[in-house]
């Protein structure tokens, strides 16, 4: 059973990399990347205990904390501004 779930997680993770590159817009990308952080999170818990290493999960909340970072990181880098508009939002000052 572990080992099915492991399948289905790197299916899943290879999909999140497809829609990573084909990706309609920027922020599909980012989203897909971090899915795909999310699922490398839960494979990393899944080999932890399949393998019996507990320490697996450190590793994973560690990756969990990086890759929260990295997409507000780069969702910063990449927001755009929208124009000034006056007091009530029409243009108008």
């Amino acid at each position: 059973m572990i080992f099915a779930v492991m399948a289905a997680l790197l299916v899943t993770m290879v999909l999140a990399l497809v829609r990573a590159f084909l990706g309609p817009d920027l922020y599909n990308r980012i989203l897909a990347i971090n899915m795909f952080g999310t699922k490398t999170v839960l494979f990393v818990a899944v080999a932890g205990f399949l393998f019996g290493r507990p320490d697996f999960l450190d590793i994973g909340i560690l990756y969990a904390l990086v890759n929260f970072v990295a997409v507000v990181a780069v969702l910063r880098l990449t927001h755009h501004d929208e124009p000034a508009t006056g007091r009530n939002g029409d243009g108008h000052s």
